[in-house]
């Protein structure tokens, strides 16, 4: 996964909420999870199908997604469309009050004045 100057270790900790996140609205394929994602964070996070995959593998197992094969809306082979669980919803819930308190931690140190 890379982000615009930024570290990966930072990035990878961000993945499954991103993720997660990505499917709050409903139902996408692998290739539109990852355009979403671009497209919402303006290109700050981009990652390739090699990352995406396994990520969405550990989601399932650990019960937050589901995935299943429905047929090509642009008349190709079936694509795999992954969707958010009850348990998926609690957890996307769960990281995003994480996300905000690290923000809202971070904030003093974000202050515009603080960087002149």
């Amino acid at each position: 996964m890379q982000g615009k100057d930024l570290d990966g270790n930072l990035l990878r900790g961000t993945l499954d909420f991103l993720l997660l996140a990505s499917l709050e609205d409903g139902p996408l394929y692998g290739l539109r999870i990852i355009q979403d994602v671009q497209d919402r964070t303006d290109g700050h996070f981009r990652f390739k199908e090699g990352t995406l995959y396994p990520a969405l593998h550990r989601l399932e197992k650990r019960g937050w997604i589901v995935g299943e094969q429905r047929p090509s809306d642009a008349g190709g082979p079936p694509r795999k469309y992954y969707e958010l669980t009850e348990g998926g919803k609690t957890e996307l819930a769960r990281q995003r009050e994480q996300q905000r308190a690290h923000a809202r931690a971070l904030a003093p140190y974000l202050q515009l004045w603080r960087l002149a």
